[in-house]
């Protein structure tokens, strides 16, 4: 079976970009595409992989992507291998698979079915304060310029749509968004998370291992305006805790002159085994954003550790309150610190917290995309034969 897989674009490297490698090991003979290709933005994970990319794909693009927001649409119509062979002729597949936060499953890459991962809607499009992260474009002309594009790049995202066989959500959160803004039915499959890698301590090491003594919380992910890290760190301002944030993205300066508490430290180019014993050591995990989903709240609690999350998005999916963390209901910092009081008058258990993970697993999320495939092919091929 030939095989494209569509990505919106590789120049960094978070959660979607690891369910992409999930994809890529499932299907390891298949085509990849996307808008931009960074080797070292991405640790070098897909090299040798990508066989095309768009007419944009060039340095300067690449570091300033969000910049060029109003030219993915048209970049997406110029995906194409970079070096066409017979079996790529004409573009034409069997499977279509798109790992979407927008643009890939518009790309100009046809097949018999075309199943799409979606993490999300186009924001841009359809979340209107989410412009707000393109640069060089002043916020007063929010009126003038900036809804006019909304609603061209909802136009786009619409008839992109319309080109996908089958939708499939990484969350309910999502296919809520999903049904509201494509009038499409979509499964849920979680995000896939490493569950023999991102793992707690056995008891025996728990005992051995003094660096796991918990004695700051912490926030992991890009620095991005919606992620809220800001919430986080005038919360633990004023709590004069220990936090640990960790991650690197256009809002670190920022952040920086926000933390005046000198407990709050920053790290950010740190190895998976890094991050798993920064999550190990942590009392909680600290999240305030509205996720799609959150794979780094399910990482974490894959190591064992609680999650104290706002209880709207992906959030509520993975976080089960005084069971695997604690949910508050407001997104300010006044609301995280009685979280994190309240939190600190419980106790958790990191073995039950790791148990609930489970179900996130990368088995159960390939035997599901398994299933999908099975089934939205064979209905393909029946068509095709009437």
């Amino acid at each position: 079976m030939r095989v494209a897989i569509l990505h919106d674009y590789l120049n960094q490297y978070g959660g979607a970009e690891r369910v992409l490698e999930v994809f890529l090991g499932m299907f390891p003979k298949a085509d990849l595409f996307t808008l931009l290709y960074d080797p070292a933005r991405t640790r070098g994970v897909f090299e040798g992989r990508v066989t095309g990319t768009s007419r944009i794909d060039v340095p300067f693009v690449r570091h300033h992507h969000r910049a060029f927001i109003p030219l993915m649409p048209l970049a997406a119509a110029t995906v194409r291998p970079s070096q066409p062979t017979a079996a790529r002729a004409g573009n034409f597949y069997d499977l279509v698979l798109s790992s979407s936060a927008g643009y890939a499953k518009g790309f100009a890459i046809a097949g018999a079915t075309h199943i799409s991962y979606c993490h999300s809607p186009l924001r841009y499009a359809w979340e209107f304060d989410y412009l707000k992260n393109i640069p060089f474009s002043p916020w007063p002309l929010r009126e003038a310029v900036l809804k006019p594009l909304a609603r061209a790049l909802q136009r786009w995202d619409r008839r992109a749509a319309d080109r996908v066989d089958v939708f499939l959500a990484n969350s309910r959160f999502i296919a809520d968004k999903i049904r509201a803004y494509y009038d499409r039915e979509a499964e849920i499959i979680y995000p896939p998370v490493d569950t023999e890698f991102w793992k707690p301590l056995t008891r025996g090491e728990l005992k051995t291992n003094q660096r796991t003594t918990k004695n700051y919380y912490l926030m992991a992910g890009r620095l991005l305006s919606y992620k809220r890290f800001d919430l986080g760190i005038r919360a633990f301002n004023k709590l004069g805790r220990a936090l640990m944030v960790i991650g690197a993205g256009p809002e670190e300066v920022k952040l920086k002159k926000l933390a005046v508490a000198p407990l709050i430290t920053f790290v950010k180019n740190i190895s998976d085994e890094e991050l798993r014993a920064r999550y190990r050591g942590a009392k909680a995990l600290i999240f305030p954003q509205i996720e799609d989903f959150g794979l780094v709240a399910a990482e974490a609690q894959a190591c064992g550790t609680p999650v104290i999350a706002y209880r709207k998005g992906g959030g509520v999916e993975i976080v089960e309150d005084g069971t695997t963390g604690i949910q508050f209901h407001s997104q300010t910092p006044e609301a995280i610190v009685d979280a994190v009081r309240r939190f600190e008058n419980l106790q958790f258990d990191p073995y039950v917290i790791a148990a609930r993970a489970r179900r996130f697993s990368k088995s159960a999320f390939v035997e599901n995309i398994n299933r999908v495939i099975h089934r939205a092919v064979s209905a393909s091929i029946n068509i095709a034969h009437q």
